[in-house]
């Protein structure tokens, strides 16, 4: 019986930064043109505005935070491939096993990944994995080539 391979991660400092680059400015300027619009009694549009900024907001707090830096107690610090299913290991220290539907997401630039699947429990999760959270590209890549084998319909 072939043992599980374990990958560990590490965070992603330059991939923190461009996400910093793309999600500050844009949630700035939302915020801003919902308040001109706000004070310019168009209440509505300002609404819409202020609910796209706290959106951008969200998804990027939970980018920079649990994919990049990996500081939240539900971000994966290791990943684990075998033959049963895929485990990951969490900050908190919890370990989730992913047994059935596992699905893998490869983007096209081939810079990240996605991972689906249910656990014991039948609970559906989704996680992605980017290039700069592998020590090396040898390991994102043998990851990647991990992933799609285990990911594959049997």
């Amino acid at each position: 019986m072939k043992e599980a391979v374990k990958f560990d991660l590490v965070a992603d400092r330059r991939g923190m930064v461009w996400d910093l680059l793309l999600y500050v400015p844009t949630v700035v300027a939302l915020g801003s043109i919902s308040a001109s619009l706000w004070y310019g009694n168009e209440h509505n549009t300002s609404y819409l505005l202020f609910f796209l900024t706290c959106f951008f907001f969200i998804a990027g707090f939970n980018r920079v935070f649990k994919t990049r830096l990996m500081l939240l107690p539900s971000a994966p610090v290791a990943l684990m491939v075998g033959e049963q299913g895929v485990g990951l290991i969490q900050k908190n220290g919890v370990r989730i096993d992913l047994v059935k539907n596992l699905r893998y997401f490869p983007d096209y630039a081939g810079k990240s990944f996605g991972l689906s699947g249910q656990d014991g429990s039948g609970k559906l999760l989704q996680f992605v994995f980017h290039k700069g959270q592998f020590p090396d590209e040898d390991r994102f890549a043998s990851a990647r080539d991990a992933f799609k084998k285990q990911c594959q319909p049997k």
